[in-house]
């Protein structure tokens, strides 16, 4: 190995295995393993006809939700500074490489790239509610503004239809890597009971699934309002939830994908005990 190489070397494996790292990508599994809890707590009331009060079964209506509970604005800054704490870690990744023997890959690399803007956009909506100025507008109400902004773009029609694609694209891909058990080469859990190892596996599957399901279904939305030239079609995380209402299974379906919701969350907060940074 050549001096350069054993500098760089000596870089990323600071970056990885020092404490900063570490707590950092933990307390950002915490926040977000949070908010996945409680869009599926506030999507299973919608369910059973308990969310026509106004209240969102998205991040804002998780947001109001947490922000009525004894300390609740503390509460909301925490899960904002986790939030950040989230897409540091992303961060670190697309510079120095993630974990194990592929992490300095172009294409790990790159997707931790787009996990830093996509948790940095989160972490300034969930930091702009906690300071009071970022709680106007409901999910779909701010994903109906984009959407009509994007449109009236040059070709407008076509990069919706594009990022449309690329969300559900993305959705099918976290629904069959959770089924296929991707994430258990993340996870340190030698010498953890046999029982333990299943429970974690099972909440990495049923959330993982219930998660991309969401996301494939808000891209084809995006996509339907492409093709509508209608921004009215696109929706959030609550107006795609509440479309789970609508398929022949009727609010059951969304009974099932909102527990998987719930799960994911508690995944989050298993990875954040033993994944691998």
């Amino acid at each position: 190995m050549t001096g350069g190489e054993a500098a760089r070397e000596g870089v990323r494996t600071a970056s990885q295995g020092g404490t900063g790292r570490e707590v950092v990508a933990r307390c950002g599994l915490v926040a977000r393993g949070a908010l996945y809890v409680l869009v599926g707590v506030l999507a299973v009331r919608v369910a059973f006809g308990e969310g026509d009060g106004g209240q969102q079964a998205d991040r804002t209506g998780a947001l109001q939700e947490l922000a009525e509970k004894p300390f609740g604005g503390f509460l909301v800054w925490a899960v904002g500074i986790g939030l950040v704490c989230m897409m540091l870690w992303r961060l670190s990744e697309a510079v120095f490489g993630a974990a194990g023997p592929d992490g300095d890959k172009a294409g790990k690399r790159l997707a931790s790239a787009a996990r830093t803007v996509f948790y940095g956009v989160v972490a300034f909506s969930v930091l702009s509610f906690a300071a009071g100025s970022g709680g106007g507008k409901s999910g779909d109400e701010q994903s109906r503004d984009v959407t009509a902004s994007a449109l009236d773009l040059p070709g407008g029609p076509w990069w919706v239809a594009a990022v449309g694609v690329a969300i559900a694209v993305g959705g099918v891909v976290i629904a069959v890597r959770a089924a296929l058990r991707k994430f258990r080469k993340h996870l340190a859990m030698d010498g953890t009971p046999e029982g333990v190892r299943k429970a974690v596996e099972f909440l990495g599957v049923t959330g993982g699934v219930a998660r991309g399901a969401v996301f494939a279904a808000a891209g084809g939305f995006v996509v339907y309002a492409a093709l509508r030239y209608d921004p009215a079609e696109a929706k959030g995380v609550d107006g795609t939830l509440r479309a789970f209402t609508q398929t022949p299974a009727g609010p059951w379906l969304l009974v099932v994908v909102a527990a998987g919701l719930v799960l994911f969350g508690l995944f989050s907060w298993a990875m954040a005990i033993w994944r691998r940074v």
